[in-house]
């Protein structure tokens, strides 16, 4: 649809109104409702939103550290622009009209820690190199028999699954749960989020999900929308959709994979094959993969951005803990998946279902490119096997303050983002890891209440 038909649509919309959401560190939408009339004046003059969405971590405590917004400055309302091309039609809300917007400074340039705008200038850095990138997420997650007041007068232990037992695959629970799983793939679809493969993972109450690839702007909104969205549709269900990394420590955790490719910039052809290579990868692809390989320990705070990410990142759990790669090898950090020209890709795996798309999806751009420019060099063969027992290359940092100190002292993470977004997204992260160091656990009861 044409601008002009976007606000047309809005105008006749019965409603009188539209919903508008940004974004915040996290990936947490943040909006509201806006009339039609107010969306009409927002078109002709722009908008502003509470700077506090970027001053909060996702249960709304104030940092503490905070220098981009504070009490010192009075949580102002801060520049955003509205997105036209962004619009979709909510269908489970009678097609209200809704948009994406993005923080801008007040002479309208990208904010340094808005994540869409983040994304923005890893594909301006892409383009710029002549390359378009063509992205697609998939997500794992648990769904659970509850709604959010059982589940808080539970205090979260002893949640009912969707489905019992471990059935991946499975027919027999699609049906069984038919209605919601239709939903799932039918809303989602006219959401304007594509569903190429919708399943039962391994886990009681486990779906995936893979959206279809896109241009990786497009890639970004359909990944950020899709959680949010399937949260909605759940509670249509009667279900509680989570994407946490790790719900349990005996169940599998829930991956949040990116698969990738560059382009020439007429989406004509794939530039990651090469038909004379034997494997079918170009060079250009190979030094994507070395520089992601390169970069994983100062960006794995964009992939594993929570306490519980580092839970999944364990050994034997279908997660990542080395720095490898291999071809169609699940127990690698990059997945190469090549042949095709149409097809030929990387699965960047280390990624988390508990993710904030935009920054994953920049941290692989940005990665990639590094290796590119850099002609960077792999510098260990393609893992056969196990790749959890190849270490020739390094592991993974295996704590968020760990992976939090590897970026805050990059000097790479700087080059690529910039000095402010890396101080303010490690800032919130030393933030979280603080919070959960005074929280008593229940393992700490279990081990030690009766013996100590």
């Amino acid at each position: 649809m044409t601008n002009k038909e976007i606000i047309q649509y809005v105008k006749n919309h019965p409603s009188g109104k539209v919903k508008i959401a940004i974004a915040d560190i996290d990936g947490i939408l943040r909006g509201k409702y806006i009339s039609t009339e107010k969306f009409l004046s927002v078109v002709e003059n722009g908008m502003s939103f509470c700077d506090v969405i970027f001053g909060w971590d996702l249960q709304d405590a104030l940092y503490d550290k905070e220098s981009i917004t504070g009490w010192q400055n009075g949580f102002p309302d801060n520049p955003a622009l509205l997105d036209l091309s962004s619009f979709r039609k909510i269908p489970w809300e009678n097609d209200l009209p809704f948009f994406l917007a993005e923080l801008v400074d007040a002479k309208g340039k990208p904010s340094p820690i808005c994540p869409r705008q983040l994304l923005k200038s890893q594909i301006a850095v892409s383009k710029k190199m002549g390359y378009n990138p063509v992205f697609a997420q998939e997500f794992e997650w648990y769904n659970f028999a509850e709604t959010p007041q059982s589940a808080q007068q539970k205090d979260y232990k002893n949640l009912q699954p969707l489905t019992p037992g471990m059935f991946g695959y499975s027919i027999l629970r699609t049906s069984l749960e038919n209605k919601f799983f239709s939903e799932l793939f039918e809303l989602l679809t006219k959401f304007n989020i594509p569903i190429e493969g919708l399943h039962t993972e391994t886990g009681p109450g486990t779906f995936e999900a893979a959206i279809k690839y896109a241009d990786i702007l497009e890639a970004g909104d359909r990944a950020v929308l899709f959680k949010t969205a399937v949260k909605e549709i759940a509670y249509k269900n009667g279900v509680m959709a989570t994407f946490m990394a790790k719900v349990n420590e005996n169940l599998p955790g829930c991956g949040g994979h990116v698969h990738q490719s560059l382009w020439d910039l007429e989406n004509k052809k794939n530039l990651f094959f090469h038909d004379k290579d034997p494997k079918k990868l170009s060079e250009t692809a190979k030094q994507y993969i070395a520089g992601q390989l390169h970069c994983l320990p100062v960006i794995l705070l964009m992939f594993a951005p929570t306490i519980n990410s580092y839970k999944r990142l364990v050994e034997g759990a279908w997660a990542p803990t080395t720095l490898t790669w291999g071809f169609d090898n699940r127990t690698v950090a990059l997945r190469v998946l090549a042949g095709s020209d149409k097809a030929t890709r990387i699965e960047t795996r280390v990624i988390g279902a508990d993710v904030n798309p935009y920054l994953a999806m920049s941290a692989c751009l940005a990665a990639g490119l590094y290796g590119i420019k850099n002609k960077l060099k792999l510098k260990t063969a393609a893992t056969v096997g196990n790749g959890y027992k190849n270490e020739t290359h390094g592991k993974i940092p295996s704590t968020l303050i760990e992976a939090t100190l590897q970026m805050k002292n990059s000097s790479v993470a700087r080059e690529l983002f910039g000095e402010t977004f890396v101080n303010h997204f490690t800032m919130t992260r030393e933030w979280e890891w603080r919070q959960h160091l005074k929280t008593v656990t229940d393992w700490e009861f279990k081990r030690y209440f009766e013996i100590i």
